[in-house]
């Protein structure tokens, strides 16, 4: 058998169908799961509408970590949901302030050598044990919790040997912030990143969580990393050595793209407002003034992360001009913070000390002032994220963070060490984890299980009736984007939406607003579905199906776009909207907003051939777009979606009856 690298042995383990050839699909059986209240409240109702009676998989966990500010009833009537609908389905349920999904998930459920999905797309940060973890939209995890496995596209192995060790004041932050600023965001798409090589013996589990986590603003479909004895002393500190197994590469192993990173010469390095790919040495920005820091989120979720910059901060006071903010991660962590006294250095130095969960990374509060410098320690800086439209919001370590709370500017921790004589701290951390499983509730006895029935408040509706894609497609463009646009642009987070991610009529009037606020009134006014016109990775960042199901409610049936973000593509054609690609880049700059275009013998086309051939009515001009679905796809496309699609299977009569009458109105062939 030819030598082997980790990402290749995980898939081989798990692979069901198809051959690991780069570009082809494959479905892969999937262990564990995670969910997040922001998008696991329709995962919930995806199972209902599944009929899953419970749930398949090794693990299945609910996390509450994002919508824990309960300004009113909408939050709790969420959390409550979720809490019965996990009895329900036999699902673990962990209570809101237990603590950021992905740590948390690291300390008590992570185990080498197993897959798992996630509505989440900081999912991979699992991959720091040696899993394969994938961040996909909620409908796959559901599908993946009724048994069923992950079909994908087979990534290349992009294998990232490092060499050396960290210098003083530079921390994994300033890797993956190193990977960024060499590749951008798209640097990694359709790339599983894996790292390897002798550096990796000065970096602990944690460490590689950091690394692994921002991945995803890379593009990649997931990052691996080996389980070595780094991975088996962290589940020793969390009382679970018998979960670590050995998981490395095969001597002469081989990947499809390789390069390497000196550790020794990494420099402290900060991300500039509004891309996670501007990246700059942080000696380059020095001195611009700020008004906020914010330490942690699931980027930076370490104990080490908390406790160096504690370390920085004992004795003396943070800028007047600075809030400076603590998100813990975890209650673990929490707990072991202050049990090292660390907590103690961080609120007598001016720290406010916030719940343990995403808070500011996902714009649940600690929004910052308008056009006014943030720092954060966060994976994500995209406009308006935080919760401020105008936003500055720059990412750093956390020693960036700490040495420009005191300072009141950007400040390179190597010069206010310098200029205060600090050695780097010599950091004493427990060596016993301060585990406490009684914080996660497990799941019910089947027998009991089937007697609950999921509470649900008067802010949770059904998922909307999706109806499948008309053979021809008239349509008007709607909105025109242009490149990198998010699933934040798209269904933003924050305090005013996200309490509607359980109510998608509700959560649809926030459709676009940040870039055209006009979009969802002109959309309802559309009796003719429309169209979107996007640039190159349309769709980045968040896994939120939100950004799929809450356009297609308001009758979005086709995105043309230069290219697409991996997670959202996929979203889209499982909720039944046909997102293809400019064939001709150029093609893009000839469409313009409100042109009527014409997509006609789609259900012939789409099987037959991956060219589709666009007329635009309005200048009667014709170019061509290709899709990149695999037949399944097209099924599900065509259909409406993955739902309407797995419905007809299970129902034939009635969905033929239904295709029946459609073809009597004309609006199928």
């Amino acid at each position: 058998m030819p030598a082997q690298n980790v990402a290749r042995k995980l898939i081989e383990a798990h692979l069901e169908a198809g051959e690991m050839t780069p570009g082809d699909e494959i479905a892969i059986r999937i262990d564990q799961t995670l969910t997040q209240d922001a998008t696991g409240t329709l995962v919930m109702q995806e199972l209902e509408s599944l009929g899953l009676d419970r749930a398949r998989t090794e693990v299945s966990v609910q996390y509450v970590d994002h919508n824990l500010l309960q300004t009113d009833e909408k939050n709790a009537e969420d959390h409550e949901y979720l809490r019965t609908a996990c009895e329900r389905f036999g699902l673990w349920f962990s209570k809101p302030g237990n603590g950021v999904s992905h740590p948390t998930h690291m300390q008590r459920f992570g185990i080498p050598g197993k897959t798992m999905v996630g509505s989440d797309s900081h999912t991979p940060a699992a991959g720091s044990l040696g899993m394969l973890a994938i961040g996909v939209g909620g409908l796959e995890v559901a599908l993946a919790i009724t048994g069923r496995p992950l079909n994908i596209r087979m990534p290349e192995i992009w294998g990232i040997k490092l060499e050396g060790e960290l210098p003083p004041w530079c921390s994994a932050k300033d890797v993956i912030l190193e990977m960024l600023r060499r590749h951008d965001v798209k640097g990694a798409v359709n790339r599983i990143i894996e790292y390897h090589g002798p550096g990796l013996g000065s970096l602990t589990a944690m460490d590689r969580h950091v690394i692994a986590n921002m991945g995803a603003e890379l593009g990649a479909t997931t990052t691996v990393f080996p389980s070595d004895d780094a991975v088996r002393e962290f589940l020793r500190a969390e009382g679970r050595e018998d979960d670590w197994t050995e998981l490395v590469a095969d001597d002469g192993a081989t990947y499809d793209a390789e390069e390497t990173i000196d550790l020794t010469g990494i420099v402290p390095l900060i991300a500039k407002p509004s891309s996670p790919g501007d990246v700059v040495p942080v000696s380059e920005v020095a001195g611009e003034e700020i008004s906020q820091v914010v330490i942690g989120s699931s980027a930076n979720p370490g104990l080490r992360d908390f406790a160096i910059a504690a370390a920085m901060v004992a004795g003396r006071q943070t800028s007047s001009s600075v809030s400076f903010d603590i998100n813990p991660t975890s209650r673990e962590i929490l707990t072991d913070l202050t049990k090292m006294g660390a907590t103690t250095n961080l609120v007598i130095s001016g720290a406010r000390i916030h719940q343990a969960g995403c808070m500011g990374c996902i714009g649940m509060g600690q929004a910052p002032a308008t056009g006014q410098n943030s720092l954060r320690t966060m994976p994500r800086n995209f406009p308006g994220r935080s919760g401020t439209k105008d936003d500055k919001v720059w990412l750093c370590s956390p020693e960036t963070a700490a040495a420009s709370a005191l300072t009141g500017v950007i400040t390179d921790p190597r010069d206010w060490a310098a200029g205060n004589d600090v050695p780097y701290p010599d950091l004493e951390l427990p060596q016993e984890h301060s585990v406490n499983t009684a914080m996660l509730v497990p799941p019910l006895p089947a027998e009991e299980a089937t007697q609950i029935e999921p509470v649900k408040g008067p802010n949770i509706s059904d998922l909307p009736d999706l109806d499948a894609l008309p053979d021809v497609v008239e349509a008007p463009v709607l909105l025109k984007v242009g490149d990198n646009i998010s699933t934040d642009d798209i269904s933003p987070a924050g305090a005013k939406a996200l309490p509607y991610r359980s109510n998608i009529p509700k959560l649809a009037e926030f459709c676009f607003t940040r870039i055209d606020d006009t979009y969802t009134e002109r959309a309802r006014s559309t009796d003719t579905g429309h169209i979107i016109i996007g640039g190159d990775n349309y769709g980045q960042g968040s896994s939120r199906e939100h950004a799929a199901i809450a356009p297609r409610h308001l009758g979005l049936r086709v995105v043309i776009a230069k290219s697409f973000a991996r997670i959202h593509w996929q979203n889209l054609a499982n909720f039944g909207v046909l997102a293809v690609e400019f064939v001709d880049p150029a093609d893009y700059d000839a469409v313009e907003q409100d042109d009527t275009l014409r997509l006609e013998n789609l259900r012939d086309a789409l099987g037959a051939d991956d060219v589709l051939t666009v007329h635009n009515l309005t200048k009667d001009r014709r170019f061509e777009v290709r899709h990149r679905l695999s037949k399944r796809q097209v099924s599900d496309v065509l259909a409406g979606g993955l739902i309407p699609r797995l419905a007809a299977e299970e129902h034939p009569d009635e969905h033929r009856a239904e295709e029946t009458v459609l073809q009597d109105s004309g609006e199928i062939s």
